[in-house]
């Protein structure tokens, strides 16, 4: 009687054990459904720069934005999820070198400087450098900015492009982190101007009319934004390729018409 007993209570006892292990390995999915087997990449960017990249506040806290939607649409054709990872600009490339970011999309440009460290896509969008100023500043034009302070984000493709000018105007360059911080310090009277990005510079200009502002003229059209990887990584040709079918079917136009146009 004892050994029918133990019988028993062996198979009760297997039983469990193999419900349990059901029960663990159905848990430890990363998702529900058909997205269960994608991998999640993480993308590194600055979220203070729209229509790129942003919080809406009035929607909720999701970071949203053209370049957020290209690397959901990349993905989603590569078989990926994105996690979105927000930092300021100045700390994407050091989060690349240390793996803390599968790849960046923030309007970076691929400057000779960054390639040194990081691997970059091909330009998926051009755009150009803008003077932004209080209305009635009396700056319209760069030798306006003689004995002026000139606002620039940190590491951005502007400060590099306001120490060029540095060399013929004599002006104070101050850096900030983000790009809110920039008109906050030009509306309170600490920067007579700041230079951002013109796509960026028209969002602020709907919204705050005692901003108004210059697009500078260049000789050379301005390099354009790029998706950096880290140097060697796989991912910089599968992404770069499906950039470029989206080029060529007009994914990526449809994106731009989306997010610059109607914004």
């Amino acid at each position: 009687m004892k050994k029918v007993i133990m019988i028993a209570l062996s198979i009760l006892l297997v039983g469990v054990l193999a419900a349990c292990g059901t029960s663990e390995e159905a848990s430890t999915g990363s998702g529900s459904g058909e997205n269960s087997d994608k991998k999640v990449l993480t993308m590194g960017t600055s979220a203070d720069y729209p229509p790129f990249e942003y919080v809406d506040s009035a929607k909720g806290e999701e970071i949203i934005g053209f370049d957020v939607d290209l690397a959901k649409a990349i993905a989603e054709k590569l078989g990926y999820e994105i996690q979105v990872k927000d930092m300021d600009f100045n700390g994407l490339i050091p989060a690349l070198e240390t793996s803390q970011v599968d790849f960046v999309l923030a309007g970076m440009t691929p400057t000779e400087e960054r390639k040194q460290n990081v691997d970059f896509s091909d330009v998926y969008y051009t755009a150009s450098h803008m003077i932004v100023s209080k209305k009635g500043s009396g700056i319209e034009s760069l030798e306006d900015l003689d004995g002026k302070t000139l606002g620039v984000q940190l590491a951005s493709i502007q400060a590099d492009k306001a120490e060029e000018i540095g060399e013929t105007v004599d002006m104070t360059v101050e850096n900030r982190n983000r790009i809110p911080e920039l008109i906050q310090e030009i509306m309170a009277g600490r920067f007579d101007a700041a230079m951002i990005e013109d796509t960026v510079a028209k969002g602020y200009f709907e919204k705050n009319e005692d901003l108004a502002g210059f697009t500078i003229e260049e000789a050379e059209a301005e390099a354009g934004s790029a998706i950096a990887f880290p140097k060697g990584s796989e991912l910089t040709e599968k992404f770069n390729a499906e950039l470029v079918k989206m080029k060529e079917n007009g994914e990526l136009e449809e994106l731009i018409v989306e997010w610059f146009d109607s914004k």
